[in-house]
């Protein structure tokens, strides 16, 4: 680890605000002057702040938290950063999360109780020197020579990479225990660097790393008991113990014929440990493939972590549609595999325990992954095996990007004979369980660096709420809106960009800020939007009316702005189709929307904003203002059927045949209120009003009457402490639950335009800014390039298809930060709450 080197802190920020940062970071930005004695009368100043917690309800040790380093506000590869509670150091190592050779993480490892929340300090000290509990290394022979494939004589050596030479291959003698090494204190794992690219294990009996005992006299030792353990496993021709090839329909064809294998190790620490394969020129399925495996592995834990990335094939062949993962079959075990119910961005497994390791004792083996990556479960005549979706681009390139793909998935061992070692089956799937949950909901981290406390600590005045906006905007013009036009990549769900709610939904937010605060980038990047997407005769691309998929409306608000802005015949046709999908969508009895086809008789929150405000808004820009019933008429069914007349929330979802899994049987309601579904629901209550005249109060009361209601029931589900709202509204103190930030911007940006409409009186006015205030204290994170970031958000929430609605389900999708569906609510609440201040 570097712990000389100077460090660097960000000591800037965009006008308007730079002179105040500059001046709040001075004490940051110094270089640290070496003491003369260890003795300190204070400590120094943090770089941040980390506030961590458990979202489990049973307790977790050896947790690890990762940081990246621009989000600590830290330049460049920090000299020193240790990480404290209190007056207690917490472990920590500088990490190479990605294995690209250069530093760029903090990791801290500490014990969680269950639900426990955690105040971190992040100092510009050098951490004390942890207890070595993770390792990885590659050794090979030296001083000896090679007798055809064999290497004699000579001792083995360790080096940081290594590339067999042509001859090399299994039994060779060349490469101690036939490859690369990684452990932690719990379990080793080995990768045979030749034809067979098995996965082994060795059995830990000490608690403490043992690679670097074995092996030293030759292959035979480690197949019987030494005093650190053993090896375990027979692969044979297997998988063995979670390895990879490729799925050929009949067989798993594992990386056999290829041109040479590459090894290098690239951290061998206390707390993380890493190395890398490369596989040169993998011939398999009539294509030549370069392929990397980037294993790593932390303290305490009994998984390795695989993250595969396969280069695009030469010439013009398709991309290999699968790589197969899974465990060595041996007789007498049990197969063993984790529900499929589940969301697709949810962990599951496939696993076997029994007696079969070589020690003719109890292991339990297991490959982890997510459900929605999964092709299909199957075998041949040596493994069980998982195959696999691989993510990742087209042949060609996307946005200058490569067209890599790749796999990301875990694997683990549990051994009878290991130190305090799982010793049945029953505690194996208990394990497996907890570890499914720990992947699925890591450790909540909310950071606040010195950048940050001293950007959003400014008086909040209508300069300021637009500046907010403009920075997500800002951002969001260089991460996202060059990608969201037809032939551009949706990285955040890996697929091409489609005509849908999220492509258009942070353009509309670019337009909101453009019409307040002028930019002609925003205007232009709305527009590049619309007419990519929308052909010379008012066709749209990937657009597909027979889905019935009420999401994909919501992007008609677009063109009909692009139509206004620009008068071009196109849009009016365009939102002649989409317009035309609502006259035939089908309904509930009660004439409600369902949200997809294939969600029949299902009405859901996130409909009424994707369908709504362009029904009312075209209505009255090409009917006269005619047919807005039918617009009023959502609003009442919603609220008669998903309106819980106790709290004013709204359930997520109802189904009126109560047949799906999560449909209450006697009501058809979804059992949970999920913040971000009445979001949708209480933006759409306020953009509808836009479209409908004063003069109409018939046709505006019944939304009106909502309007007021929901202020009601928000307010009095708001955090107290942080002044937003949590995943779920009503269960705040439940583990798991944390602040979201979609849901939030959400809310204020429904407050403060019912404040602008005059739909809510005034005595919510002063709720509305200290709410606001509590998304930048709470969501917006300054990064050490000066860029922010919006934190905290679900990825994606839904129902059916794996998704039950509990409570679990809702804590379980991932937390990700900057996606447009949190950042678009929050550059237009910015605007509604500068509207509001002016």
């Amino acid at each position: 680890m570097l712990q000389n080197s100077d460090f660097h802190v960000v000591c800037s920020f965009r006008a308007p605000l730079a002179v105040l940062i500059t001046a709040a970071l001075l004490g940051a930005c110094a270089k640290p002057t070496p003491s003369a004695t260890t003795v300190t009368t204070a400590a120094p100043a943090g770089l941040a702040e980390l506030t961590v917690t458990n979202p489990s309800a049973f307790a977790r040790p050896d947790s690890a938290v990762t940081v990246a380093f621009a989000d600590l506000g830290v330049v460049g590869i920090p000299g020193s950063l240790s990480v404290w509670a209190g007056a207690r150091e917490v472990p920590s190592q500088l990490i190479d999360s990605d294995g690209n050779g250069s530093l760029d993480s903090l990791l801290a490892m500490a014990d969680f109780a269950a639900g426990e929340q955690q105040q971190w300090q992040v100092k510009p000290i050098p951490a004390q020197a942890s207890v070595k509990r993770t390792a990885a290394e590659i050794s090979q022979k030296t001083g000896g020579q090679w007798q055809g494939k064999v290497y004699q004589g000579g001792t083995f050596e360790n080096v940081q990479s290594l590339t067999p030479p042509p001859q090399y291959t299994d039994h060779s003698e060349f490469i101690r225990y036939e490859g690369p090494g990684i452990e932690s204190d719990r379990v080793a794992y080995r990768i045979y660097l030749d034809w067979r690219n098995g996965f082994d294990i060795f059995g830990n009996i000490t608690g403490s790393p043992v690679l670097h005992q074995v092996g030293l006299d030759g292959y035979s030792s480690y197949h019987n008991m030494q005093p650190w353990g053993l090896d375990l496993l027979k692969v044979g021709k297997s998988l063995g113990a979670g390895g990879f090839g490729y799925w050929d329909g009949s067989a798993a064809q594992g990386v056999s014929v290829l041109k040479g294998h590459s090894a290098t190790i690239h951290q061998s620490g206390p707390l993380f440990s890493s190395l890398s394969i490369d596989y040169h020129d993998w011939q398999i399925a009539g294509r030549t493939l370069d392929v990397r495996a980037h294993l790593s592995m932390q303290a305490g834990s009994r998984l390795l972590r695989n993250q595969l990335e396969l280069a695009a094939p030469a010439g013009n062949a398709a991309p290999l549609d699968n790589l197969a993962i899974g465990l060595v079959k041996h007789a007498g075990t049990e197969l063993l595999q984790g529900t499929l119910e589940v969301s697709g961005h949810q962990y599951t497994y496939l696993a076997t325990y029994g007696k079969q390791s070589l020690n003719n004792d109890l292991l339990g083996m297991a490959v982890i992954f997510k459900r929605g990556k999964l092709q299909k479960l199957t075998a041949d005549a040596n493994s069980h095996v998982a195959v696999m979706e691989l993510t990742g681009l087209a042949p060609a390139k996307v946005g200058g990007i490569n067209s890599a793909r790749k796999l990301d998935y875990h694997l683990l061992a549990a051994w009878q004979g290991e130190k305090n070692g799982i010793t049945n089956q029953a505690d194996f799937v208990s394990y497996l369980q907890q570890q499914l949950e720990i992947l699925d909901r890591p450790i909540r981290v909310k950071i606040s660096n010195a950048a940050t406390k001293a950007a959003v600590s400014q008086p909040l005045t209508a300069q300021q709420a637009l500046y907010w906006s403009q920075q997500l905007a800002d951002a969001g013009l260089k991460l996202q809106a060059p990608h969201y036009v037809w032939g551009g990549w949706d990285f955040e769900r890996e697929r091409p960009t489609t005509f849908e709610y999220t492509t258009g939904l942070l353009l509309q937010a670019f337009d909101d800020l453009h019409q307040l605060a002028p930019n002609p980038a925003y205007k232009t990047a709305m527009l590049n939007m619309a007419d990519s997407f929308v052909a010379a005769d008012g066709s749209i691309h990937s657009y597909q009316r027979e889905k019935f998929n009420i999401d994909s409306i919501n992007s008609g608000n677009v063109l009909l702005r692009a139509y206004e802005q620009t008068g071009e015949v196109k849009y009016q046709k365009a939102t002649a189709l989409l317009r035309d999908q609502l006259k035939d969508h089908p309904k509930t009895s009660n004439g409600a929307f369902w949200h997809k086809k294939i969600y029949p008789h299902q009405v859901w929150l996130d409909g009424v904003y994707m369908g709504i405000p362009f029904l009312a808004h075209h209505n009255q820009l090409f009917n006269n203002g005619q047919g807005l019933e039918e617009a009023v008429h959502e609003f009442v069914a919603v609220r008669d059927k998903l309106r819980d007349p106790v709290t004013g929330l709204y359930f997520h979802g109802w189904d009126e045949q109560k047949q799906q899994v999560w449909a209450n049987k006697t009501t058809g309601l979804s059992p949970e209120f999920w913040s971000r579904g009445i979001g949708w629901l209480a933006m759409a209550v306020v953009d509808t009003l836009d479209f409908i005249p004063r003069e109409r109060s018939d046709l505006r009361a019944p939304l009106e009457q909502m309007a007021r209601e929901l202020a009601v029931a928000l307010k009095a589900h708001v955090d107290p402490a942080s002044q937003v709202w949590y995943q779920i509204p009503n269960k705040p103190g439940t583990p798991g639950n944390y602040l979201e930030s979609s849901a939030s911007s959400m809310f204020v940006y429904f407050y403060a335009k019912a404040l602008n409409q005059g739909l809510i009186d005034n005595s919510y006015r002063d709720f509305t800014l200290q709410a606001y205030q509590g998304l930048l204290n709470q969501f917006v994170l300054v990064d050490a390039n000066g860029t922010a970031h919006l934190t905290q958000m679900v990825q994606v929430a839904g129902l059916g298809f794996g998704r039950d609605g509990s409570y679990d389900y809702y804590q379980n999708e991932p937390v990700i930060r900057n996606d447009a569906k949190g950042v678009g609510p929050f550059i237009m609440a910015g605007v509604q709450v500068a509207r509001l201040l002016q």
